[in-house]
């Protein structure tokens, strides 16, 4: 004789397609809401009363149903059961995520001469099976690129007074700056420098106009830098200096790929501090897997740059 009291075996199914039912009090609608027939919604319900003991969970009425006192009693277990799936799907998702899924980040020029390489050489190592896809560009570009869903994740800096205040900022490092100067320049046996000893020299810039770029240290400092080079790549900047055309600031992030006849020189600067690099994510937002991962590879690769 069965036990009173032992739980029956019941379908997932069952209790789904029960709780379209009671939510919309039709068998006909909860079958066009599951894409269904009625007459199968109508037999997932019969099986679930029948696992239950015969006990009716709707009364049928002239037109669509009723849950009965035993319906309204299971109505929030099924919820729980219903729940506790959707919840372990979607935990299950999350692991899948984290051994595979994508990143997709931007990061500012600099960053990719020894941050971002470290950063994603660690991130393979441990996350092999996620696509990644990069992009380069200016702070602003990147935030905007964020902001709309093209980017998890992206690299930026306090260069360019983009407003970085409406995302969520990782601290990464603060970066110091140098002057390049070639190497037979008066000032390149100069433990260090200050700005304004450089006021009279031709500049090598990214931009003819100094505001938004490095040089807006120099317009801190009292003085508009005579930009005589407009040239954007790093490479191509050394070798203006190189060859004696101006002189050119160099972030820390780009230090360590400085050619041997150009000589950098720390900037004292009290009244500036370094620049500051953030990762940027979109505020309010949890962190996927691979996206939280890869921060934590940045911090790790950003501990090992000189400051």
């Amino acid at each position: 004789m069965p036990n009173p009291h032992d739980v029956p075996g019941l379908s997932t199914t069952w209790l789904r397609v029960f709780l379209e039912v009671a939510r919309h009090g039709s068998f006909t609608v909860a079958a066009r809401t599951l894409g269904w027939t009625q007459s199968a919604v109508s037999r997932q319900i019969s099986s679930l009363e029948s696992a239950l003991g015969g006990v009716p969970l709707f009364d049928r009425l002239p037109r669509g149903v009723r849950l009965t006192d035993a319906g309204r009693v299971l109505v929030p277990h099924a919820e729980t059961v219903v729940e506790r799936l959707h919840g372990a799907g979607r935990e299950l998702a999350s692991l899948r995520e984290a051994a595979g899924g994508r990143l997709r980040f931007g990061a500012f020029a600099t960053a990719d001469a020894a941050l971002v390489p470290r950063a994603i050489a660690a991130f393979r190592t441990r996350r092999p099976g996620v696509r990644i896809s990069r992009e380069e560009g200016l702070t602003p570009a990147l935030l905007d690129r964020l902001s709309t869903g093209h980017l998890d994740l992206a690299i930026v800096s306090t260069t360019g007074r983009a407003p970085l205040e409406a995302h969520s900022l990782h601290h990464l490092l603060d970066e110091s700056l140098y002057v390049a100067v070639p190497a037979g320049h008066p000032l390149a046996a100069e433990a260090s420098v200050r700005l304004p000893q450089l006021a009279d020299a031709d500049w090598i810039s990214g931009s003819a106009r100094p505001e938004g770029t490095l040089l807006d240290a120099a317009l801190r400092h009292g003085f508009r830098p005579r930009v005589a080079h407009v040239v954007a790549e790093w490479t191509a900047k050394q070798g203006y200096v190189a060859a004696g055309l101006g002189v050119t600031l160099v972030p820390g992030l780009a230090a360590e790929s400085v050619r041997p006849d150009v000589v950098l020189l720390p900037v004292r600067d009290e009244e500036a501090p370094a620049r500051a690099v953030y990762a940027a994510t979109v505020r309010g937002r949890s962190l996927a897997p691979a996206t939280a991962a890869f921060l934590g590879a940045l911090r790790e690769a950003a501990a090992r740059i000189p400051g």
